[in-house]
């Protein structure tokens, strides 16, 4: 095997900020002085989340849910793989880590949406528990997600945190995506900018 090209641009892009976003947006929660920060990063998040969601369906074939999204007895299997230190190597996304993308985005979504709710003061008090709530079960599950990369990473002696930023795996010539689609990711750049302003106003 060799380095072959993966993640497109849109995927790469949209993971980092998505990060950078709930970063930011988990830093200021608990500052009124940056309140409009935090409104402006969770709109990010919530604003790639969903560009995401479309790119699962519509995007290169490892951005695609339907390549990475499998059954529970798969992921179970893949982590009991993992104990014995014997793990498949996949291309893409393995089965576990799919079912935490899959959850990142619900989560980022429904966090997002709740807060915004409040900020728009739609709500009570109980409308702020709940967005709290979700953010720390995002934190939990982003903590999963760690784990399992730095594992992956040992386990299959690859750098998964590098191939976000480059793009590039181990895998097959045949396995490698053509391009890395510039256009969609600029797509996704403007799209976030104005879901972000749009939420945030």
């Amino acid at each position: 095997m060799k380095k072959i090209l993966v993640w497109d641009l849109p995927v790469r892009l949209g993971h980092w900020l998505m990060v950078g976003g709930f970063i930011l947006a988990w830093a200021t929660g608990d500052s009124e002085k940056w309140r409009l920060v935090h409104v402006f990063a969770g709109s990010t998040v919530m604003a790639v989340a969903a560009y995401r969601l479309l790119w699962g369906i519509v995007g290169s074939r490892y951005a695609r849910f339907a390549e990475f999204v499998r059954g529970p007895r798969q992921a179970v299997a893949y982590l009991k793989s993992l104990l014995q230190a014997r793990p498949p190597h996949y291309a893409g996304h393995n089965p576990a880590a799919g079912w935490a993308i899959v959850m990142l985005l619900g989560l980022a979504l429904a966090s997002g949406a709740s807060g915004w709710l409040a900020y728009q003061e739609m709500g009570g008090e109980w409308l702020e528990e709940l967005h709290e709530f979700l953010t720390g079960l995002m934190l939990a599950v982003v903590g999963v997600h760690l784990l399992g990369v730095l594992v992956g990473s040992l386990a299959h002696r690859e750098n998964l945190v590098w191939a976000m930023v480059t793009g590039r795996k181990q895998g097959r010539p045949e396995e490698a995506i053509a391009g890395q689609r510039f256009v969609a990711a600029l797509m996704l750049l403007a799209w976030s900018a104005i879901g972000a302003w749009w939420l945030a106003r």
